[in-house]
């Protein structure tokens, strides 16, 4: 799934191709990425592209005067860019795709969604707060006016664990699984701990971690094509997606522990004491 990083490199892809640029028509291929109604999704062609917006994991395309086009990729999609469209239309329910854009002029981009979870989303609305999922958004940890002062007022009366907690949306915009097993990683913090028995060291440690974190892997992003992206986060990664593999700090065994829809990974020398974490059903230390 692509996270705030990847997300802010294509905002930032998109808006070098698409500001300026006239929306002559979108087409959806699937019926189940279309999230609203009104405006019809029409609404944005012949419109003029001024601004491309992140939030959270959202990306935001604001027209002229009129409606905002918003996607949220989800685990599975992801946006093609293609100099050249087909002239043919999208076939419904064929393949992969799931939207398509054409710019006036030539050009677009395609909205594609692999397996079977279709859980892609496209909303055309007035404003981009109505869509729920960024009505409920966290603060958004790239702004100045996310202190540690904030992060520490959020982590306050948390009984959750702390991964659990940077992966919530309505708490912090914009991290996922995989960038909350780095930023812990780089934490030297247990996924497992209670965010709200962090001291005062912790949660300033875990706040540095996490700016770090996040801002090395925008720069990293920043000025790779849509298409290189995914490669590029994989190779950023330290302990995500990396099980069995040496811990690149001090050489221990990268281990998971899974759930019933996803995994994390951690090294238990640097983040738990080098005692292996207990799966889902004990969801403690083991002794």
């Amino acid at each position: 799934m692509p996270e705030l990083p990847e997300v802010e490199a294509l905002a930032g892809f998109l808006s070098d191709r698409l500001v300026g640029r006239t929306v002559e028509r979108v087409v959806p291929a699937a019926v189940s990425v279309l999230k609203t109604y009104d405006p019809p999704l029409g609404a944005v062609e012949g419109r003029t592209v001024t601004a491309v917006r992140r939030h959270g994991k959202f990306l935001d395309l604001v027209t002229d005067d009129g409606p905002h086009l918003v996607f949220h990729l989800a685990r599975a999609g992801w946006l093609h860019w293609r100099e050249t469209l087909p002239e043919a239309p999208p076939r419904p329910g064929k393949g992969p795709l799931a939207l398509r854009l054409a710019l006036a002029g030539g050009g677009g981009f395609d909205l594609t969604e692999a397996g079977t979870q279709k859980r892609l989303a496209v909303y055309c609305v007035r404003e981009a707060p109505d869509v729920p999922g960024i009505a409920r958004l966290g603060p958004d940890p790239l702004e100045p006016a996310f202190t540690r002062e904030v992060f520490t007022g959020l982590l306050r009366g948390e009984r959750r664990q702390i991964k659990g907690v940077l992966r919530d949306q309505s708490v912090i915009a914009g991290i996922g699984n995989a960038y909350s097993d780095e930023i812990l990683h780089a934490a030297r913090m247990s996924p497992y701990k209670l965010a709200a028995t962090l001291t005062d060291t912790e949660a300033a440690d875990l706040y540095e971690a996490l700016g770090t974190t996040l801002r090395e892997a925008v720069e990293r992003s920043r000025g790779h094509a849509a298409g290189e992206l995914k490669a590029e986060k994989k190779t950023g990664l330290r302990v995500h997606g990396r099980t069995g593999q040496p811990c690149p700090v001090c050489g221990d065994t990268v281990r998971e522990v899974s759930f019933s829809d996803s995994s994390l990974q951690y090294c238990p020398t640097c983040q738990t004491g080098g005692k292996p974490l207990a799966d889902r059903r004990l969801s403690r230390l083991l002794k």
